[in-house]
């Protein structure tokens, strides 16, 4: 059974973005309040502290890069010592480690440039 429609909401929109939105509406030959419910439903949130928790991890990441970077020269210089060859072997178990974290995808940061730049709603 449809969940009854009991409520309204009012929002301000310039002419352009309602003409453009009644405009939708027509194409997909639906009532405008339909299109923003379904609209509604599909909209994720971004929220500004999970952006910057992103790049804080990618910033960390790529320090970690330089530091193996040093630590493979380092090794790559003395390789006929022993510990020369621990170091390489934690040095790929670490690099397999870093590119399981970059080929993860972020799972909640829509693209801005999707809904116009400044909101935070997709």
């Amino acid at each position: 059974m449809a969940e009854k429609l009991d409520t309204s909401l009012l929002i301000r929109l310039s002419k352009a973005e309602k003409s453009a939105w009644q405009e939708k509406a027509i194409l997909a030959g639906m009532p405008l309040a339909s299109l923003v419910r379904q609209a509604m439903k599909k909209a994720t949130i971004s929220k500004h502290l999970d952006r910057s928790l992103f790049q804080e991890r990618t910033c960390q990441i790529r320090r970690i890069g330089i530091n193996l970077n040093q630590i493979a020269k380092w090794a790559n210089t003395y390789k006929t010592t022993a510990s020369a060859i621990e170091i390489i072997e934690a040095l790929r178990e670490i690099e397999n480690a870093l590119n399981q974290l970059t080929s993860e995808k972020p799972t909640s940061f829509p693209s801005a440039q999707k809904n116009g730049g400044d909101e935070d709603v997709s």
